[in-house]
C-alpha cells in the first residue's frame, strides 16, 4: 500500500511507463471516468464484469465505479482496456511529447480544438505528466465543466423560452387556420351566390336573345296556328309538285300517303339533289309529334340514322346531352324548343365542332333544306 501511494504521489512517474487507471489520484480518477467514457460504455463494462445488469444508475453508478478503480481489480482492468481502445489515437499523438512542457503544449492545442475526453486520458496517463501539469489539467477541466454547466443552464432557459414562444405561435397558427377555414366557407358561399346569379343572368340573356313572344296569349296562339298552317300548305304544295313530276330512273318510290286522321303530311322527295348522309346519326331537336315520322323517313331516305329529342317539351331535358353526344349532325327546330334546350344545342355544337342547322319553322320542307345544307 505504501509503495502504491508513493507511486501515485511521485511528481515525475518512472520514464517509459504510462500510469494505469488505479494509479491516478481520486480527483483525476473521478474526472477520467466522468469524461473519458460515455455513460452507456460504463454500463456495458459493468454488465460484462458483473455478468448482470447493474442496479445503480447515473451518479450512483459513477461513484461505485470510481471506488472500484482505486485499486486494481477486474472492474479497474476492464475500464482501463475500454479507455485504451476509446482513446488510442490521442495516446499515440501524446506519445511524441518527450517533456512536460511539450505535453502541456499538446494539451493546450487539444482543448482548443475541443478534443477533451481523449486528451484528458492521454495526458493524465502520460509518463511525463508532472504533479503541476496534472493539477493544471484538472483545474482547467473543472473550469470547462463549470462553463459547460453554465452554458447548459443558459441553453435550457433559452429552450424553455422557445417552448413558450412556440406555444404562443401555435395558438396564433391555430387561430389563423380557423380564420382560413371561415374565409374558405365564406368564399364558397359567395361563389355559390355568384354562380346562381350568373345562371339567372344567362337565363335572362337567353330570354332576351330568343324571339319575343306576342303581347297576349291569343296573339301568340294565332301566330303559332298560322305558322303551322303555312308549313302544312308548303309541304302539301311540294308533295303535289313532286307527285306531278315523272319518276326518273332509280328514283325511290314515293311513300304512301298518311292514313285518315294522321297529322303526318305527305313526304315530298327531291332525290336528284338529296344528300348522302353515309349512315351518320342525324339528331332532330324539336318538332311536333305528328310530323316526327315524316322527319324519320326523310333522314333514312337520305342514308342517315334518325335521332330525336323534343327539345324539353316531354322528354327529360337531362337526356339531351347524351343524345347530342351520340349525334354526328344536328338540326334544331328553333321555333318549338325551350330556351334551355336551344342554348344547350348551340353550346354543344360550338364546343365540339359538330355541324348544326337551326330551322325557324318546323316543316318537312324546312327539314329537307336543312338536310341539303348539312349533308352537302
Amino acid at each position: 500500500m505504501q509503495r502504491r501511494r508513493a507511486a501515485v504521489d511521485t511528481a515525475e512517474p518512472p520514464a517509459g511507463r504510462r500510469r494505469r487507471l488505479w494509479e491516478l489520484p481520486p480527483r483525476a480518477l473521478d474526472m477520467v471516468l466522468g469524461i473519458g467514457l460515455p455513460h452507456e460504455a460504463l454500463r456495458r463494462v459493468a454488465r460484462r464484469v458483473l455478468r448482470a445488469e447493474p442496479r445503480a444508475h447515473g451518479h450512483e453508478l459513477h461513484a461505485g465505479l470510481v471506488a472500484e478503480c482505486r485499486r486494481r481489480g477486474p472492474m479497474a482492468e476492464a475500464l482501463q482496456e475500454a479507455l485504451e481502445r476509446q482513446h488510442a489515437g490521442a495516446q499515440r499523438q501524446a506519445a511524441d511529447a518527450g517533456t512536460a512542457e511539450a505535453l502541456a503544449a499538446w494539451w493546450q492545442a487539444q482543448t482548443a480544438s475541443g478534443e477533451l475526453p481523449g486528451a484528458l486520458w492521454a495526458v493524465l496517463s502520460h509518463p511525463r505528466c508532472t504533479e503541476t501539469l496534472q493539477q493544471r489539467v484538472l483545474g482547467e477541466v473543472q473550469m470547462l465543466q463549470f462553463q459547460a454547466g453554465q452554458a447548459a443552464r443558459v441553453e435550457l432557459a433559452r429552450f424553455e423560452a422557445l417552448i413558450d414562444e412556440n406555444a404562443v405561435l401555435g395558438r396564433a397558427l391555430a387561430a389563423a387556420q380557423q380564420r382560413c377555414v371561415q374565409l374558405g366557407a365564406e368564399h364558397e358561399r359567395e361563389r355559390a351566390a355568384w354562380q346562381a346569379e350568373s345562371a339567372a343572368l344567362r337565363g335572362r340573356l337567353a330570354a332576351l336573345a330568343a324571339p319575343r313572344p306576342e303581347r297576349s296569349e291569343a296573339a301568340a296562339a294565332d301566330a303559332q296556328r298560322l305558322a303551322r298552317q303555312a308549313a302544312r300548305i308548303e309541304v302539301l304544295e311540294r308533295a303535289l309538285a313532286a307527285a306531278q313530276q315523272p319518276a326518273p330512273p332509280l328514283r325511290p318510290a314515293v311513300p304512301a300517303a298518311p292514313e285518315a286522321g294522321s297529322t303526318a303530311p305527305p313526304l315530298p322527295l327531291a332525290v336528284t339533289t338529296a344528300p348522302t348522309l353515309d349512315q351518320r346519326n342525324v339528331l332532330c331537336v324539336g318538332g311536333r309529334t305528328g310530323i316526327v315520322p315524316v322527319y324519320r323517313r326523310l333522314v333514312e331516305a337520305s342514308g342517315g340514322r334518325f335521332l330525336h329529342h323534343d327539345g324539353g317539351e316531354e322528354d327529360k331535358l337531362g337526356a339531351l346531352d347524351a343524345t347530342l353526344a351520340a349525334a354526328d349532325l344536328v338540326i334544331c327546330q328553333a321555333g318549338c324548343v325551350s330556351h334551355n334546350a336551344y342554348w344547350r344545342v348551340k353550346d354543344h355544337c360550338k364546343r365540339t365542332g359538330k355541324r348544326c342547322v337551326f330551322v325557324e319553322t318546323p316543316s318537312a320542307a324546312g327539314l329537307q333544306r336543312a338536310l341539303a345544307q348539312i349533308g352537302g
